[in-house]
């Protein structure tokens, strides 16, 4: 998690209501727990505990609409001003005196004709420009509270296991290979990810320490290439699966399958999918072309899967 604050802006409003489904009313204060706002509708154990939207997108919305809107019309639990909102993504944080919220969730499913708003003006400015956080630490809020963002930096590491490519035989293409889909997966996507590549001989205590590190700095994500055969200095399993909390072994049981069946040879492959501590860990083979069909195959569900591991529900 980057410690760094890039803007700081304030709180608006604080704004409960006693029921879903209806506006929410400006409160002095609020206090916030475990669960969200005490006295909310809202609150629970859940990950859409605290809503946010900023007074420029209620303005802005206003403006187009041909009317004036309050602080919680649009049903949001705090309102601010001089933060982006809309630039945020799932794990940024804010930190309001003493409390800490995490953004779980961007936008939301419209209610339709549920909400007052759409059945006056046939649209709602919540839906696309609301975010939603959980509560990592409680305190008190109260209108003029400084509101302090802090990104989230999804760092993932790849690692090469080549002894020839270590030694400086031919260059290393696979790594790069993982390093620019992953470029272009996060391309469409709000996360700030971090990518940085490493070089390593098949060396089972080279590997290990390399994990052990990456999960100890926060990593988010591990794609290993090579190593995943059967030859005498393949161990990249091995290692793996000795520091792994969780074993996922549908993801790598489906590639084989699915490239097996037209080439043999890709039954050999011995990846493995894992889980240490909360980061996430995928093997794969050496090769450009076994790099491009695995990662078409770990894309499909890899948002899913890191959202999983934070405790959050996609569905």
């Amino acid at each position: 998690m980057n410690k760094e604050y890039i803007s700081v802006g304030n709180v608006v409003s604080v704004n409960i209501s006693r029921e879903k489904g209806t506006s929410k009313e400006p409160v002095a204060d609020i206090t916030v727990d475990d669960n969200g706002i005490m006295g909310d509708a809202h609150a629970g154990a859940w990950h859409r505990q605290i809503s946010l939207l900023a007074m420029e997108s209620v303005e802005r919305f206003g403006a187009d609409a041909g009317r004036a809107f309050s602080c919680g019309d649009f049903a949001e639990n705090i309102t601010t001003r001089g933060i982006d909102l809309m630039a945020t993504s799932v794990f940024d944080r804010f930190t309001i005196g003493e409390v800490e919220l995490e953004v779980t969730q961007l936008g939301k499913k419209c209610h339709g004709d549920g909400c007052a708003i759409y059945q006056e003006v046939g649209q709602c400015v919540m839906p696309r420009e609301g975010i939603f956080c959980r509560v990592l630490q409680g305190g008190a809020i109260k209108a003029g509270d400084a509101i302090r963002y802090r990104p989230f930096t999804l760092k993932c590491r790849i690692i090469t296991l080549s002894d020839r490519a270590h030694q400086g035989v031919y260059e290393d293409l696979s790594g790069p290979r993982v390093q620019e889909r992953l470029e272009a997966y996060f391309a469409g996507k709000r996360w700030r990810p971090q990518i940085t590549l490493e070089l390593l001989p098949d060396d089972a205590e080279r590997l290990r320490e390399a994990l052990v590190a990456a999960r100890n700095e926060d990593a988010a994500l591990i794609i290993t290439t090579g190593g995943t055969g059967i030859g005498p200095r393949d161990i990249t399993p091995e290692v793996v699966t000795a520091l792994a909390d969780k074993i996922i072994p549908g993801i790598m049981e489906h590639i084989r399958v699915a490239y097996g069946a037209t080439k043999p040879n890709a039954l050999l492959s011995r990846s493995v999918a894992a889980v240490i501590g909360e980061t996430l860990v995928y093997t794969l083979p050496g090769s450009v072309k076994a790099v491009d069909e695995y990662m078409n195959e770990i894309t499909k569900n890899l948002e899913h899967i890191l959202l999983m591991l934070h405790g959050l529900d996609a569905h």
